[in-house]
């Protein structure tokens, strides 16, 4: 050790849990699809927090960023790093959601076991002390054993108090700054180590832009978290964290804002980055967008110019009661071709999202509006995930005010269990539902008709679209993880299994996750090259460019040759 004394040196080590899967593993990969921008907030809130030398100069802040869905985590392992090197440490547990509580916990009481502070943050604490009052008996529990929780955000000096108080050993059992919603423009913008973002498949570098939203969906924490005030980063900010990511190499992008277009910059953004394109960087930014965004003049072409090319819609459901259910009124299901085809007119690949178990739902119906997305609207791909009342929720709160049952096993809130009973459908209808979604929509005859599509409308995302059916296929179908939660080569590990469960047997476990393995690559590998093969064929043929059905009947396709980013922003 040079010019710093071991007893000066802080160890902060920034973990995003995974969870468990039904075998009791937790959920790693050796590549997952996109980093946490949780990760990156706290990450450069850590790095001001350490420039700013706020324990004193003669304090040397060491920081590691570690995401457990690619990472294996072993506390006992830090501990030791730790201790040897005579330093002090702390273990913030990031970005939290309900289904990572269990792990989160798990890890947490080994670290405090071998003498390490630990703070649990993120939404799952934050949404059911917003919602309930109260923070959950587990979570209670855990505070008994010396286990600290952060409640909303930590702009503005906040991550100062925690660190600080780590570093003197005198963590509190709770911080909490809900109803307290920091202006966020100036602060320190979100960044991961490259370390971490090669971790990602594609090199993904994740930021946000706004938070709050001005909707009230029953099953969505983000208002009871972030608020319903909109607060934004500027145009100067966005351009910095793309300049810098770009400057190591980054040239994709998640933009993690619950709706680019209710940001109320969005012109200014798509400006800012598109004069960034006009200087020959070529960069490409995955969104989240709403189904009336195609009614603001200019939206559409102004994201495609800034390099918008993939775009999350919330379709939710295809049944106008269970819109209004869930208080999703801002969703008009007659709008819904009409945004999706204006999408489609540039090489846009979009992927929607579909609500399994709202009231109106049953096997039957579900299998009637699959199969009205897949032959009506222009989608390429599409998540289903099933009603799930998260702690923040409005949904959460009344079901648990009015008795209701819901699943105590928060391990299973991943929104491909379900966790509460629904009025029409049994258990095994419910999860029969689900299975029928995926099995409807990733059919091999579909998924060829959405290479088909994407041919005649002159896009050429051919390897984003056929990646992204591949993965969602071979996961949607064939396992019980979401494709949110996914990632390419599972990594199990014998021993650290789910407290409670044995241990298997070494040969019969190495054999069984070994298959598995190749078992899941073969099917991704398979349909890719299946589909690849696919598009190899339409493209030596022309007529593939006048293939129409229902979904892209109305699409009226701008060929990559004929448009540039600055026609569109003009």
């Amino acid at each position: 050790m040079t010019n710093v004394q071991q007893s000066s040196i802080f160890h902060i080590y920034l973990i995003k849990p995974t969870h468990y899967d039904d075998d009791g593993y937790p959920i790693i990969w050796k590549q997952t699809f996109i980093p946490s921008n949780s990760l990156a907030v706290l990450n450069a809130l850590c790095l001001d927090f350490s420039q700013r030398q706020v324990l004193g100069s003669e304090v040397d802040v060491r920081i590691t960023v570690l995401d457990e869905s690619n990472t294996r985590i072993v506390p006992e392992r830090i501990a030791k790093d730790i201790g040897q090197s005579g330093a002090r440490g702390f273990v913030g547990m990031v970005g939290v959601q309900t289904n990572q509580f269990p792990r989160a916990l798990d890890l947490s009481f080994r670290f405090v076991d071998c003498g390490i502070p630990v703070c649990i943050g993120g939404f799952h604490v934050s949404g059911y002390l917003s919602t309930m009052k109260t923070l959950p008996p587990d979570a209670v529990d855990a505070q008994a054993r010396g286990i600290s929780f952060f409640a909303g955000e930590g702009e503005c000096g906040r991550v100062d108090d925690v660190l600080s108080d780590a570093w003197h050993g005198q963590l509190k059992p709770l911080y909490n700054y809900l109803g307290d919603m920091p202006d966020i423009s100036g602060a320190p913008l979100p960044s991961l180590p490259m370390s971490e973002i090669e971790k990602s498949y594609g090199n993904y570098a994740p930021f946000d832009l706004g938070r709050g939203c001005p909707f009230s969906c029953t099953f969505c924490t983000i208002i009871n978290v972030h608020g319903q005030k909109s607060r934004f980063r500027t145009a100067d900010e966005l351009e910095q964290i793309v300049r810098t990511n770009y400057a190591n190499g980054v040239r994709q992008f998640f933009l993690t804002d619950d709706n680019i277009a209710r940001n109320k910059n969005w012109r200014l953004f798509f400006e800012r980055l598109h004069s960034l394109r006009k200087e020959g960087m070529r960069f490409r930014i995955l969104a989240q967008v709403d189904t009336a965004c195609h009614k603001m003049p200019r939206f559409i072409p102004m994201a495609v110019a800034a390099g918008i090319d993939q775009i999350l819609v919330g379709l939710e459901s295809m049944n106008a009661a269970n819109l209004v259910h869930i208080d999703k009124k801002q969703n008009k299901i007659e709008n819904y071709k009409e945004n999706l085809s204006a999408w489609k007119r540039y090489p846009v690949v979009i992927t929607g999202s579909y609500i399994i178990g709202l009231p109106h739902d049953t096997v039957e119906s579900v299998w009637r509006d699959v199969t009205l997305i897949k032959n009506e609207l222009p989608v390429d791909a599409i998540y289903f995930t099933n009603i799930t009342p998260l702690p923040g929720s409005v949904m959460h709160r009344d079901m648990v005010t009015s008795g209701e049952w819901l699943d105590g096993d928060y391990n299973r809130y991943d929104t491909n269990h379900y966790v509460i009973r629904h009025p029409q459908m049994s258990a095994d209808e419910w999860q029969r539902a689900n299975q029928v979604a995926w099995e409807t929509f990733y059919t091999r005859k579909h998924m060829e008709t959405v290479i088909r599509r994407m041919v005649a409308c002159k896009s050429d995302k051919k390897l984003t679209t056929i990646y992204r059916l591949a993965i969602n296929s071979s996961l949607g179908i064939y396992t019980t993880v979401h494709p949110i939660d996914g990632g390419l080569f599972r990594k199990r590990y014998r021993r650290d299994r789910r407290p409670g469960l044995r241990s298997a047997f070494p040969v019969t476990f190495y054999l069984w996750h070994a298959f598995d393995v190749l078992r899941a690559s073969w099917r991704f590998y398979r349909t890719v090259r299946h589909l690849l093969g696919l598009w190899k064929r339409l493209q030596k043929d022309p007529a593939a460019l006048n293939y129409s059905d229902a979904a892209i009947e109305e699409v009226v396709p701008l060929s990559t040759q004929k448009w540039t980013p600055e026609s569109l922003a003009s």
